[in-house]
């Protein structure tokens, strides 16, 4: 088997939108025995708050109370990458690295322009991440097959979409907030001394909003917090009586 295979690849745009979108979910699934990895496509360097360097240190230290098998940052410009040849490539070698069976994207419309643009490019790279006479290669430069993951979701960010599927992530709320707190530069930390501006993210009632939206989604499911997703195509069950 594949030392790379993953069962959960998160393709998000900055570091953090997969902890602060689905980082109870992520969670969840590595305590079931999934494993599960994140791809940030840019090192959000053009945040207010705090460094690229900082970020990925921060990136790191919440990759560790993930518990994910792998993260790595694909180091497109924050800001100013596009949907096109050269990008979509480099999407594509990632999907094909970790072959997953689900991936999980930005949302595709959103107040952050490059959450939307991000959403479109993982739609497109991972359709074409199935075509075998597109070419590209392993960092050891050996060929790699085509792969496309059975399932694509994305996040529900800063607007509100209503989901198309919900997850419960009640007894992971807890390590999720966690996680986010480990970007100590971008939301609200008393630990973290700066003269920088505050903004949108960094203040205290950022994260009582966060709560708010998945307690929202919870209430949909009859339980406490959940996550919600967006679907492109129609989801189907095998069985009606797994459905809560």
């Amino acid at each position: 088997m594949d030392r790379n295979k993953l069962d959960l690849l998160v393709i998000a745009v900055h570091p953090d939108d997969a902890e602060l979108g689905c980082g109870g979910t992520i969670i969840k699934h590595v305590k079931m025995g999934r494993k599960v990895g994140i791809v940030d496509l840019t090192r959000g360097e053009l945040g207010t708050r705090g460094t690229a360097e900082s970020r990925d240190e921060e990136a790191a230290g919440a990759a560790e109370i993930l518990g994910l098998s792998a993260r790595e940052n694909l180091g497109l410009r924050d800001g100013f990458f596009r949907n096109d040849e050269p990008h979509q490539l480099a999407v594509i070698q990632a999907v094909r690295k970790y072959c997953p069976d689900i991936i999980i994207s930005n949302a595709l419309v959103d107040r952050h322009p490059d959450h939307g643009r991000a959403g479109d490019l993982v739609n497109d790279a991972v359709f074409l991440a199935g075509l075998r006479k597109i070419e590209t290669r392993a960092g050891d430069g050996e060929p790699q097959p085509p792969h496309r993951p059975r399932l694509l979701l994305q996040l529900i960010q800063d607007y509100y979409i209503k989901p198309d599927i919900a997850v419960d992530v009640t007894d992971h709320w807890a390590d999720k907030i966690r996680a986010i707190k480990a970007y100590r530069s971008q939301f609200h930390s008393e630990a973290y001394v700066s003269d920088e501006p505050q903004t949108y993210i960094s203040k205290p009632d950022f994260l009582a909003y966060i709560e708010g939206r998945a307690m929202e989604y919870g209430k949909y499911i009859g339980t406490k917090y959940a996550e919600g997703f967006t679907c492109r195509r129609l989801l189907g069950v095998d069985d009606l009586f797994m459905l809560k």
